[in-house]
This record gives structure tokens, C-alpha cells and sequence, in this order.
């Protein structure tokens, strides 16, 4: 900075404009080189962690992570061909650190929650999850964030804070799920009629497992209906689709055997009151109120004559 100062002073211009160009290009060259080759590590680790049967979602986060360290590492190198010292760039850097560190504590979280999630193995990439009512198929788990696809092809962007906060529900590590239907019938059907609807449906649906059996059980006996529960085996792919089929399979099954499927309802009951002619209701209210009133103190006074 001094030599800077005095080449001003003496007027050589075209000396320290030389030189400290020299040195910022030299500095921007070093960064244009330092990222492809920061790339070209990051792809390179990737390839070697997929060789080494490392899994997908932890090869991509490892990726990234990788991409950001030599990023800061290109940084501070390109710095120093600047001349900037490199002991004013640590405290400097320290003391932004910290401040950054205070003002980004909730990004923080998510790159610590971003680690137990590729440490851990909750999920991997390809499986479908139920975090928090959102269900989908998991696209990529980053530093901050992870990615799922929904069913109807929109992108869910959930921070790993949030994830880990919440439960976890992974739809994909068995090779079958239970369908689970819960229906009501009415009070005077038959049970043994309607279980034999629902079972006449459930073994003509191809697409069920043999095992296990599918079942119609009585779950419970509720205030409007007598609660059915209908369970049965299927494939991952088909779950959706065979679930569909059957809700509305047992529904016509039921029609045709004469099985009701009740709604919540409510009884009402209305009582008429009798008012004296050339009375007014609130006036008969008041009436009636006072006898009641009456009625009560005469008791009162009646036990304190008894003591």
C-alpha cells in the first residue's frame, strides 16, 4: 500500500496501474480456472463415491458440499494473489463468520439437519414420503433443502429443519402396502351379509396378494353406524389404483345386497307449551319463572321453621 501511495506521488501511473492490473487479472484467471476445476473435482467425486456404492442421496449432498468448500478455497486464494494479507482476511473473516452465523442460525439448522438425513438414511432418492401432509417422490436432498416431486407433478421444496422436526413416513422400503377402507353400515343390516359383499369384491380384484387374506373385520360400534373395516394386501403400484376400484366396487356391491350406508344425523325433538289465553309467551315465561322462585323459597323457609 505504501509503494502504491508513492508511485501516486511521484506520478508513475502507468507503473502501479500496470502492476496491480497484472496482479487482478492474474487473481480473475486463477478464479476462472479454479472453478471448473472445482467442477470437474465435483464430478469426479461423485463418480468415485458411485463406484464405491456410496447411496444416491448421500452422493449428491456429499457433491455439493464439496463444490462450496473449494469455492471459498478459490476465493482466498484469488485474494491473496491480490495481496490482500491473508492474517487480515482470517479475522476478518472470523468476525463475518460470526455475525453471519447469528444472522443465518436457522440456515445453519438446516445444513446440520441436512447431514443427519444423509448420515442417517431415512429416505433415499426414488422413495415416496409423507412429510408433514406432503406426500411425494424424493427428486434430491441439497444442504438446505430436499425436493419431492407430488403426485400431481408440482415440486415441494421442504428445508431439512423442517424434516427432521416432523415425522417420517417412507412409503417405499416394502414391496406392499394395506388398503385399509373403514365403511359404515346401518344398525338393522347384517353383518354377515354385508361381510360377504365386501368379501365377494375383494377376491375378485386380481391385483390383491393371496397373502395375506383380505379381511372384513368390525372396527367399531358408532353412534350412527356399525363400522366395517375392510383390509387387503397389494403392490406398491397398484396401491392407489386398487384402492380406488375397491371403494367404489364395495359401494355397488352393497347397493345390490341392500346394505345401507348411513350419513350423520340428529334427532330434534319439539316441545309445545300451553299458554293461557290473552297471555303472551314471554309473559307466560315470566309467570313460570316466578312460581319457580316462589316455589323455591317456601322450601327454604319451610326447613329453617323445621330447625
Amino acid at each position: 500500500m505504501d509503494t502504491w501511495l508513492a508511485g501516486l506521488r511521484d506520478g508513475a501511473w502507468t507503473a502501479v496501474i500496470t502492476a496491480y492490473g497484472l496482479k487482478l487479472a492474474a487473481a480473475l484467471l486463477v478464479f476462472l480456472i479454479g472453478v471448473r476445476v472445482a467442477r470437474w473435482a465435483s464430478r469426479l467425486t461423485e463418480r468415485v463415491l458411485l463406484r464405491a456404492d456410496v447411496e444416491m442421496t448421500a452422493v449428491q449432498f456429499l457433491r455439493k458440499v464439496a463444490y462450496v468448500i473449494l469455492l471459498v478455497v478459490l476465493v482466498l486464494a484469488a485474494l491473496q494473489i491480490v495481496g490482500v494479507p491473508m492474517t487480515s482476511m482470517v479475522a476478518v473473516l472470523g468476525a463475518a463468520g460470526l455475525a453471519i452465523g447469528l444472522a443465518l442460525k436457522d440456515s445453519l439448522s438446516n445444513i446440520a439437519s441436512g447431514v443427519m438425513l444423509v448420515t442417517l438414511k431415512p429416505f433415499r432418492v426414488g422413495h415416496i414420503v409423507d412429510i408433514g401432509g406432503e406426500t411425494g417422490k424424493v427428486e434430491s436432498v441439497s444442504i438446505f433443502q430436499t425436493c419431492l416431486r407430488g403426485g400431481d407433478n408440482q415440486l415441494i421444496v421442504l428445508p431439512n429443519s423442517v424434516i427432521t422436526k416432523d415425522a417420517i413416513i417412507n412409503l417405499t422400503p416394502g414391496t406392499m402396502r394395506r388398503i385399509e377402507l373403514i365403511v359404515g353400515i346401518g344398525y338393522n343390516d347384517d353383518i354377515d351379509t354385508a361381510r360377504d359383499a365386501a368379501m365377494g369384491v375383494l377376491r375378485a380384484e386380481t391385483r390383491l396378494l393371496a397373502e395375506p387374506e383380505p379381511d372384513v373385520l368390525v372396527y367399531a360400534l358408532g353412534d350412527n353406524s356399525v363400522d366395517l373395516g375392510i383390509r387387503a394386501h397389494v403392490g406398491n403400484a397398484d396401491y392407489f389404483a386398487v384402492k380406488c376400484a375397491l371403494t367404489e366396487n364395495i359401494k355397488k356391491a352393497f347397493d345390490k345386497a341392500g346394505i345401507s350406508m348411513p350419513y350423520p344425523q340428529r334427532d330434534v325433538h319439539m316441545f309445545h307449551h300451553n299458554v293461557p289465553p290473552g297471555m303472551q309467551i314471554g309473559e307466560a315465561r315470566l309467570a313460570g319463572e316466578s312460581r319457580q322462585r316462589a316455589a323455591a323459597q317456601d322450601g327454604e323457609d319451610a326447613s329453617l321453621g323445621g330447625r
